[in-house]
């Protein structure tokens, strides 16, 4: 287990990445980050499986524990709101009722020890992906808001 993973499963907060810079050049934050573990796993599963994304579905498949899919698996729909991506390239996409809910907190993929869910690609590997989230300031919440919401998927 690496000193990252470690740290995340014993409740440390993990150190996060941004993912490049807010659209347009505005000072809003990013809506989703990787733990630098989380990035570790991406890029190896990755290598195995091709590009990836998450879903996150906020109920059914292991509670709201993102999925990990390989790109394209997963078709997404006008109910489900882009937050970003992560790891370069890698989209994780929320469902439209799950993102009213956690549209004022940002979200940090992470991974800890542990069995997936059995949808996801990392399930057979003993770890899970899981997310983390910390509540948007007041400066932030009014940055993101002049921004509009988040793309969705083809529907």
């Amino acid at each position: 287990m690496s000193d990252a993973t470690r740290q995340s499963a014993e409740g440390s907060p993990p150190e996060a990445r941004s993912q490049g810079a807010a659209p347009f050049g505005a000072s809003a934050p990013l809506r989703v980050l990787a733990s630098a573990a989380a990035e570790e796993w991406i890029a190896r599963l990755s290598a195995r499986h091709g590009p990836l994304m998450f879903h996150q579905s906020g109920g059914c498949c292991d509670g709201s524990a993102p999925i990990c899919f390989t790109r394209g698996e997963f078709r997404t729909g006008a109910q489900d709101v882009l937050l970003g991506h992560v790891a370069g390239d890698t989209p994780v996409w929320i469902g439209a009722a799950q993102f009213e809910y956690w549209r004022h907190t940002q979200v940090t993929i992470d991974v800890v020890p542990g069995r997936g869910a059995g949808m996801s690609l990392e399930a057979p590997e003993g770890v899970r992906f899981i997310v983390r989230s910390r509540v948007f300031d007041d400066a932030e919440a009014a940055a993101l808001e002049a921004l509009g919401d988040p793309p969705r998927g083809d529907g």
